[in-house]
């Protein structure tokens, strides 16, 4: 999908963004908000996944909601830009859609996990990584709670997972520490058009191991 050929064509193609975090840290109201506050200026790809669809989510906007049989079929017909396994389900990116848009110099954002996004870094090594957390472990804590959708057992494996994932945020160019949605949205935005990568603070990296010491705590692992 992504060559590293620079024709005339290819330097007006949009830019491809990877946005990852820990579930609960606000990553679906913020691309919402970043679409509201940014009409025209990104496309949001919609990924398919095998897991059922939440109070009020539509097949084809949120995600494309398939079988695991419909979803193995696609993968056989090398559909996904990546695909990955997370916390029982699958989930994957549509490349055909992803390279339209690009080609069409859109913007493109891909909310994906961690081990999607490090295929992508592979694949196209000009992609901006993003990772968006939240201010500490309670605050996270208390968004999945707080959506009533999930199990107790499911929060538990959504809180292992994002364990897993506070090691691989050094792969990310930019971590969002998302405490206040509009302060949020515009500081995504500026770190999507910047020119320039921005590397993580210390201060950044400080506060993802204080969020996953605290998890491994409570989860006694």
């Amino acid at each position: 999908m992504c060559s590293e050929r620079k024709s005339e064509t290819e330097r007006k193609r949009g830019k491809l963004i990877v946005v990852s975090g820990f579930s609960g840290a606000g990553k679906g109201t913020l691309m919402k908000g970043l679409l509201e506050a940014y009409p025209g200026q990104y496309v949001l790809s919609v990924s398919v996944t095998t897991r059922s669809p939440r109070d009020g989510e539509v097949d084809g906007v949120n995600y494309y909601f398939k079988t695991q049989e419909e979803f193995d079929r696609l993968i056989s017909e090398d559909y996904f830009i990546e695909y990955a396994r997370y916390v029982g389900n699958s989930y994957g990116t549509p490349g055909p859609l992803v390279e339209q848009n690009l080609e069409a110099g859109r913007n493109v954002i891909l909310e994906i996990e961690l081990q999607g996004a490090l295929i992508v870094r592979e694949k196209c090594p000009d992609a901006r990584l993003i990772f968006v957390t939240t201010k500490d472990a309670d605050t996270l804590i208390d968004r999945l709670t707080g959506r009533g959708t999930e199990t107790e057992e499911s929060i538990r494996k959504r809180l292992t997972q994002a364990v897993r994932e506070a090691d691989g945020v050094e792969h990310y160019n930019y971590i969002l520490i998302n405490d206040d949605l509009n302060g949020s949205i515009r500081r995504l935005h500026e770190a999507i058009q910047s020119p320039e990568d921005s590397a993580s603070s210390k201060q950044d990296l400080a506060i993802i191991c204080s969020i996953q010491s605290e998890l491994k705590r409570r989860l006694s692992i």
